[in-house]
């Protein structure tokens, strides 16, 4: 499976923050926003990924994360000239995806839960069509709403109705299956000219190939698209570091508890680091890291 991040856009309701850096880059507590989509991929277990973003921004992205090589990734860039809809993702990530699956998450979104790695990657095994990750929220027509039946299986999609039939809201997590390249080709545009992944959904809803899985208890999804929203995130992300003494997308601990680096590599990563609080953090699960293999051999 190839994993595609949007990182487009621009970001007008966090200017003047925005007024030359992206979205993406802006702090959120101790990281870059960036990470946290790039972690949910990671925990996914994919390591192919591609960054879609302004033209502005990419050699931004590119600075921060390279090639992707240090994490055991393999990530690209690609542009998107101007925000035309969620969907457009797949059209300019089409090279990209080739004849893969692929998942598709927004650059403003934080995911953090219990076993999530083992939700993601249990998703991904049994993916026929497409899979989208619900919400439940209080006040449901805000969003895009997903009904489904008992086993998960997605009944219907509305895009913030008045009158919501759950209050499940669909969160900015996308799995597909490869035809999702040539659905998105069909589609047409909006009033508004963007190609809307709610339409993109809706024709494996028809199919009878939408899945929902529903993030509940213990589980937290935050979407940073405002001043508030992004201060909230930081503060949620900065309590739970606190107290438990663990990071929350922290890539290169994911990355090493992936199997994509070794704890040597994930050492070296913390000590380039290590004038931070974040750098030593890397270096104390690098080294707890190594110490369990050890025992292991």
């Amino acid at each position: 499976m190839k994993g595609i991040i949007l990182a487009g856009g621009s970001g007008t309701r966090l200017r003047p923050l925005t007024g030359t850096l992206s979205k993406q880059l802006l702090p959120v507590y101790d990281k870059p926003m960036i990470y946290y989509p790039l972690s949910v991929l990671m925990l996914a277990g994919i390591r192919e990924i591609q960054i879609i973003s302004s033209k502005d921004h990419l050699d931004l992205f590119r600075s921060l994360l390279g090639e992707g090589d240090r994490l055991g990734l393999s990530i690209s860039y690609a542009e998107q000239r101007e925000p035309r809809g969620i969907a457009e993702a797949f059209l300019i990530g089409a090279r990209h995806i080739g004849g893969d699956d692929a998942a598709l998450i927004l650059g403003d979104n934080v995911f953090h839960g219990p076993g999530f790695s083992s939700v993601l990657t249990g998703t991904v095994a049994r993916l026929d069509g497409c899979e989208l990750f619900g919400y439940p929220v209080k006040d449901a027509h805000r969003y895009g709403v997903g009904e489904i039946d008992s086993g998960g299986r997605l009944l219907s999609l509305e895009e913030k109705p008045r009158r919501p039939r759950s209050n499940l809201a669909v969160t900015g997590l996308y799995l597909y299956t490869n035809d999702v390249v040539e659905i998105a080709r069909t589609i047409s545009p909006s009033a508004r000219g963007e190609l809307e992944i709610t339409d993109v959904n809706k024709v494996y809803l028809e199919q009878g190939r939408a899945r929902l899985t529903e993030l509940g208890r213990g589980f937290a999804w935050l979407d940073m698209g405002t001043h508030d929203s992004l201060l909230q995130a930081g503060q949620y992300v900065q309590l739970l570091e606190q107290r438990q003494g663990e990071r929350i997308a922290c890539i290169e601990e994911i990355a090493m508890r992936m199997g994509f680096i070794s704890a040597e590599q994930c050492y070296r990563l913390g000590q380039e680091l290590r004038s931070s609080s974040y750098g030593s953090y890397i270096i104390d699960v690098a080294m707890r890291g190594a110490a369990a293999d050890s025992r292991a051999q």
